[in-house]
């Protein structure tokens, strides 16, 4: 028999590992003449066939099925396939309890504190510092400050994106648990859905017989007989392959819902596996890339910083090259008049001439005035010895 699935056969389980080989979400039986037939498209028009081509393990594990049926105990019948029925009202419950109880919402808020606590490191801030006029901080003072400002935030929102990571790791194991859970359940739910190919091949077989050989002998009989009892037996019968059509309805309803339970299953998987491939990028690329651009952004801060006080020291060196030049310039002209030029200008020579002569003119005169205010002052003198000489000789 070929198949259109991944999803071999097993023997592990001679009911669960089945015949009909699964290409989801339908399961197909190969018909005799090589046609693909859904498990729902298989009926008394064609179930001898079908089960006819199914290796002779899958066809005994149908036949034993089949043989389970009996229309004449009510309780049976209402059982039939219950159990299959209830795993995968087991399975349904537990992939919705699965997917409302996993809120990945967390990892979202958490993405977002990564990327919040990232955009708090402005590098902006850096290239800013060394722009700033230099006239308002001193040339290494300033950026020194700068840096080790810029450190200490870079330390601080480093310890909140390791506490990130931490969770975010966390989470991811958590998702990775929830996948290998997801893969359980999707082996399961196909386990299920190959169980219940059996049952349902069964039943087709089992109401083929009823229908066309059962049936029809229990009404010609009661209706040869004309006994009541007879009549009872055939409407009991009928009525109890009634129910079991509604029971093969219901089974193929249960198949139903266990084939959309699979990219049901697949589609929360996914979901979690995304999540995880991104918080592994975080991890493992996002957060090493943002410390190594921040290491460069520092890198490059220093660098152009050192490059902004060469300018600097180089500027403040011209500037002193070309006052001492001017200087040099200066003091050597000053000297070089002053080595040509006498020790004592012509003109000062003149003026002291002038000076001194004016002295020595100046001095005579005043001796003469001396000379003559001495003369005078003898003159009177005499004058006064003469008067003083006379008046005592009047006196005696």
């Amino acid at each position: 028999m070929e198949t259109n699935s991944a999803a071999n056969l097993e023997t592990q389980n001679p009911v669960a590992d089945s015949v009909i080989s699964l290409e989801m979400p339908q399961t197909v039986v190969e018909s005799p003449a090589n046609a693909v037939l859904s498990v729902n498209q298989v009926d008394h028009t064609n179930v001898v066939q079908v089960v006819a081509s199914l290796p002779q393990d899958v066809r005994d594990q149908v036949e034993a099925i089949a043989q389970t049926v009996d229309f004449e105990d009510a309780q049976a019948l209402l059982q039939y396939g219950a159990g299959i029925q209830n795993k995968i009202a087991g399975f349904s419950g537990k992939i919705l309890s699965e997917t409302r109880g996993k809120d990945n919402s967390y990892v979202a808020q958490i993405m977002g504190n990564l990327s919040s606590s990232i955009s708090e490191m402005d590098t902006n801030s850096l290239v800013q510092a060394v722009q700033e006029p230099q006239k308002k901080k001193s040339l290494f003072g300033g950026l020194k400050r700068q840096i080790k400002k810029f450190t200490e935030k870079y330390q601080k929102v480093d310890t909140q994106i390791e506490k990130i990571a931490t969770e975010l790791d966390n989470a991811r194991i958590g998702l990775l648990k929830d996948i290998a859970v997801f893969d359980t359940l999707y082996e399961k739910n196909l386990d299920c859905i190959k169980e219940l190919d059996l049952y349902i091949v069964a039943a087709v077989l089992k109401l083929k017989d009823a229908q066309e050989q059962t049936l029809p002998a229990l009404k010609a009989r009661a209706e040869q007989t004309g006994d009541p009892v007879d009549m009872q037996k055939y409407n009991d019968f009928s009525a109890s392959v009634d129910r079991f059509e509604r029971k093969l309805h219901d089974l193929k309803l249960s198949r139903t819902i266990s084939v959309q339970s699979a990219p049901q299953i697949r589609l929360v998987q996914d979901n979690n596996k995304q999540l995880v491939e991104k918080i592994q990028t975080s991890i493992l690329t996002t957060i090493p890339l943002w410390k190594s651009q921040i290491v460069i952004a520092l890198g490059l801060f220093r660098q152009r910083s050192a490059l902004d006080m060469q300018k600097k020291v180089t500027q403040t060196t011209n500037d002193l090259l070309r006052q001492n030049s001017e200087l040099l310039k200066q003091n050597t002209i000053e000297t070089a008049k002053e080595t040509q030029a006498g020790i004592v200008e012509l003109e000062t020579l003149k003026t002291v001439n002038d000076n001194l002569i004016a002295t020595i003119d100046e001095a005579m005169r005043i001796q003469a005035e001396g000379r003559e205010k001495r003369q005078m002052v003898e003159k009177e003198l005499i004058t006064l010895e003469n008067d003083l000489k006379n008046r005592m000789l009047q006196a005696k």
